[in-house]
This record gives C-alpha cells, structure tokens and sequence, in this order.
C-alpha cells in the first residue's frame, strides 16, 4: 500500500501556500504552453488561441465552483447563499469541464465569425488535446490533498491505514458521510487502506489517457478526435471510479460527475458520426487551416492568410 502522508505546506506570514494550489498552477502554465504548440503546429491563430484559452481558464473556474455548490453542496448553498461568490472554495472538475466547454462554444460564437465550422472545431480540438495533461497534473494535486478518498479496502495500491493520522483523516470522512458505523475496530482498520481516487485517476491519465492522445496527436487527423478519445477513454472510468466515493451527494444512485458522464456517453456515438462524416467529405470539409485534413501538420506555415510563427 502507499503510505499516507500529509499534503505539503510552506507558511510565509500570514499566508499559506499549500501544495494543491501550487501544482494546480503549474497544470494550467503547462497547458497553456502545450496549447500555444498545438496552435501553432495545427496552423491556427496563436493569439486567437490563446485568448480562447483565457476565457477557458475562466469558464473552468467558475463552472468548477458553481457545480460544486450546486449539485454537491446544495445544502450548503441553502444555509449561506453567499457560498456562490466564494470561488476559491468547493470546486469540482466536472464542472470545470462544463463551464470551459462553455465558455470556449461562446468565444468562438463571439470571436470566430471569420473561422470556417471545420476551423472551429480545430481550436476545440487543442483544448481537448490538452486538457487530460492539465488534469493529470491536476491530479497530483488531489493525491497529495487526499480530497478524494474512497472506501476501505486492502487493495495494493490504495493509502494505508497503518499511521494514527491516516486513520484519524479516513475516521473523519466516514464520520461526516454519516458512516462511521461501517468502521471496523482500530486494530483491523490499522490493517487496511482506503482508495485514493486522485491518485487512481492520476495513474490512468497518465499510463493510458494522456499516451494514446498524444501518439493520435502524432497522426493525420479529423478535428473532434480527441474529444471523442477523451469521453471514451476517460470517463467510463470515472464512472466506475465514483461509485467507491464515501461521501459525495447522489440523484438516483449516482453522483452529478456520473450524471454528466453517462450524458456525454450518450451523445459519442452522435460525435463519432460527425467525425467520420467530415473525413468522409474529404478535403474540403475536414480543412484545419487552409489545408486538406490529410496534408501533415507542417505544410500549414503560412497558409490561408495566417503568418507563420
């Protein structure tokens, strides 16, 4: 098992900077700067690009706070309805997921009235050729918070029980889900683990989610490719996942995250046709940037009016 330890923190004052914030940064500098790649290597506007990426950055935070509140802490929301304005606190990456979704849909409404729809979907495309990097990062984030833990278990992989604090942290989680009569005694706790959600989503991002993206990355290509890789790698798993969460509010037997999932499953195969259907209309209508969709990546300098960068 991993052993628990405790999330690092460097006090400095009347501050504290805690290790979740700090990797949480650094996910998005390093999506911001494989974005910034994506968009020049694809042949599309860098600096429309990486005004989308902004307004991203903004949609996923507050799409992050307000579907927390909502669907997670309802309760919360009803007793302090002020919670909505408190951005830093309560955030979900589901509703990250949602509010940039969103927000990028709005700013290419807004701001790529000159893009053809196939253009369009090239810049929705690098955001989803990079978001599972910002969120494998992200979730390393979450491993060292322990903000998802998970039932018991005595699974190799999943955080021991064996130190005082650990088994003091998972005693508090059961607790306030109102389950601490599923405990065993401490003797026999001391013996097992629980599973680290974080930490699972971080191995399978990065042994299977993030590879296969970036080796199709490597790959002539229809835009929408990788939004579609990325609802059918990732979030049958999450799914799964969600189901040995302790604590989290449900509708029906399933968290908001499994809600949205199963949603966006249900609409892939509607995806997958759209792609299949512009690589099928050839050239013309699978054009990325000026060129044909099957033209590799480094013809596209200087095409279509765009400078090369």
């Amino acid at each position: 098992m991993i052993p628990f330890f405790t999330q690092p923190s460097l006090d400095l004052g009347p501050f504290t900077v805690h290790a979740f914030g700090l990797i949480v940064a650094a996910a998005v500098l390093t999506g911001l700067s494989v974005g910034a790649r994506r968009f020049r290597s694809e042949g599309l506007d860098v600096a429309l690009g990486e005004r989308l990426a902004g307004w991203a950055i903004i949609g996923g935070l507050l799409g992050a706070h307000l579907f927390s509140v909502l669907f997670y802490f309802p309760h919360k929301l009803a007793e302090n309805p002020m919670l909505l304005l408190k951005l830093w606190e309560d955030i979900s990456s589901f509703g990250s997921m949602l509010g940039g979704a969103l927000a990028i849909g709005l700013f290419l409404r807004m701001h790529g009235s000159g893009e053809t729809t196939s253009r369009r979907w090239a810049y929705l495309d690098v955001a989803a050729y990079v978001f599972p990097v910002s969120l494998m990062i992200g979730r390393v984030a979450c491993t060292l918070a322990h903000d998802h833990p998970g039932t018991l278990t005595r699974a190799p992989l999943s955080v021991s029980l064996r130190s005082e604090e650990a088994r003091t942290y998972i005693t508090g989680v059961y607790t306030a889900a109102g389950r601490a009569g599923e405990l065993p005694p401490a003797g026999q706790l001391a013996q097992m683990g629980f599973h680290d959600l974080g930490w699972y989503e971080f191995l399978y991002l990065a042994t299977v989610v993030v590879p296969v993206i970036l080796w199709v990355g490597r790959r002539r290509r229809t835009p929408g490719v990788f939004l579609a890789l990325f609802i059918a790698l990732y979030l049958p798993v999450r799914i799964l996942l969600d189901f040995l969460r302790v604590a989290d509010t449900r509708y029906a037997g399933l968290t908001p995250a499994q809600w949205v999932a199963a949603l966006a499953l249900l609409a892939l195969p509607a995806l997958v046709v759209a792609i299949r259907r512009r690589a099928a209309a050839g050239p013309l209508a699978g054009d990325v940037s000026g060129r044909g969709a099957h033209e590799p990546p480094e013809a596209a300098s200087g095409v279509a009016g765009l400078p090369e960068r």
